[in-house]
């Protein structure tokens, strides 16, 4: 991904207001993001954690999505999930639903979207095994290249998208 300026990062939102997108903060590591490992740009809000922002690099420009993050997570110590976007396999802790209000009047109506998301939007990170995740057993080996990861990610990422840009 090719690095975003914040100017880019706040005017790509298309499913909040222009006052939302100008109060988010950007991730704390904004500065020393690793752009290059990066397919999407994924933090949790520091100044609000009940939120989470998605930015995609797409022809015309970014596409930033807003999310809902919910305040209670409950999880099972035994249990393990597994994102929608990437496939990780995670610990339940390291799985969240997210929710994106739709973009439009149908947003604006209180409608919602949602996906299984690592739960620190790292998914190019542990697609290219930069970070690992925790899991009670081994992680699962894959017969894929990382590139075929990488678009098997990039598609479902494009589907969530779909959905929350659908007229």
């Amino acid at each position: 991904m090719e690095p975003l300026s914040e100017k880019q990062i706040r005017s790509s939102f298309v499913n909040c207001t222009k006052g939302e997108a100008t109060r988010l903060r950007l991730p704390l590591d904004f500065a020393d993001l690793p752009w290059e490992d990066l397919d999407f740009l994924g933090w949790v809000d520091p100044g609000a954690p009940l939120r989470a922002h998605l930015v995609l690099p797409r022809a015309a420009g970014p596409l930033g999505i807003s999310l809902r993050v919910p305040a209670v997570n409950r999880t099972s110590a035994v249990k393990s999930s597994l994102c929608q976007i990437c496939l990780t396999g995670h610990a339940s802790s390291g799985v969240t639903l997210l929710a994106a209000p739709l973009a439009g009047a149908r947003g604006r109506e209180g409608n919602t979207v949602g996906v299984y998301l690592c739960a620190d939007l790292g998914c190019s990170l542990y697609l290219r095994g930069k970070r690992q995740p925790v899991l009670r057993t081994g992680q699962y080996k894959e017969s894929l290249t990382l590139d075929e990861r990488v678009a098997r990610m990039s598609g479902n990422l494009d589907a969530f998208v779909a959905k929350v840009t659908a007229g």
